[in-house]
């Protein structure tokens, strides 16, 4: 008697590596809604409320919000059954992209590693692009020496990026020139997106007597957004942009061929394809 490994072929539709199951979307929502309000806590507080004062406690906030993204990615993870193929794929991404992120750190905002969190998203589905965008911060961090009270929602904002990819329309049947046009539009807007929000995250804890584009606790939100938009325009406009255009320029010249290997590698892979062993007489 030998056993022969057999395999259904493939069906003709977006690989999914980590399938996001109720549990999974449940905790994705919750520390979802838990980032908004650590992010936009300035604009969700009233001037009367006792919040402002509290700045210090929030590398308390950041990491609550680390162990929650610990805990989505653990559910996604043991509820998708995350095969040995899909974790040697997640862990090759991943290091690829903490590799790509010191590229030019420092100059301009040229992050190349934006381009790959796009396309393997688009690929891989929302479920592994969250998780690969989360896994790459952490491991970028770990590499570049980048921990602190800000990397719980540097995890998350790429995580929000990568599955965002996951969630554009015509996965099975858009392709070509078409879809390079989409994902480039798509990272443009997000790159801008990512540095918005990680604004948001440091802003508020410069100190009001120090800027008059600071946070300040007792003015109204009107005057605290307008205080915010100054403040991008001032400090991260120029890196924003410069990683925007880096995105759109690496997906349109370097995304046709990435993506074709993405897939490739893939449908190979097999993630879904249930593996059955027929008894098969000598």
């Amino acid at each position: 008697m030998s056993l022969q490994a057999t395999t259904r072929p493939p069906a003709q539709r977006q690989a999914r590596a980590v399938r996001l199951g109720p549990r999974s979307i449940a905790a994705l929502a919750l520390v979802s809604a838990v980032g908004v309000a650590g992010f936009g806590w300035p604009f969700l507080a009233p001037p009367t409320s006792r919040i402002g004062t509290h700045a210090q406690d929030a590398p308390w906030l950041f990491a609550g919000v680390l162990v929650l993204l610990v805990a989505v990615v653990a559910a996604a993870i043991s509820e998708s059954g995350l095969g040995p193929k899909a974790v040697a794929m997640l862990g090759v991404l991943a290091a690829t992209g903490a590799a790509l992120r010191p590229i030019g750190a420092g100059t301009a905002g040229i992050e190349p590693m934006f381009f790959l969190m796009v396309l393997s998203g688009r690929v891989l589905g929302p479920g592994f692009g969250f998780v690969l965008g989360s896994v790459t911060m952490f491991a970028s961090a770990l590499l570049t020496g980048g921990v602190g009270p800000w990397l719980p929602f540097q995890m998350l904002a790429m995580g929000w990026f990568a599955m965002g990819a996951g969630l554009l329309p015509g996965p099975d049947r858009l392709r070509g020139r078409a879809e390079l046009v989409m994902l480039a539009g798509y990272g443009f807007l997000a790159a801008f997106a990512y540095g918005t929000v990680m604004n948001m995250a440091g802003w508020p804890f410069m100190s009001a007597l120090a800027s008059n584009v600071a946070f300040d606790p007792h003015a109204p939100v009107a005057a605290n957004l307008a205080r915010f938009v100054a403040y991008c325009l001032a400090t991260s406009l120029g890196w924003d942009l410069g990683r925007a255009v880096v995105t759109v320029v690496l997906t349109l010249t370097l995304g046709p061929a990435v993506l074709r290997a993405l897939r490739r590698a893939t449908r190979r892979a097999a993630f879904e394809t249930p593996v059955t062993f027929d008894a098969a007489e000598k």
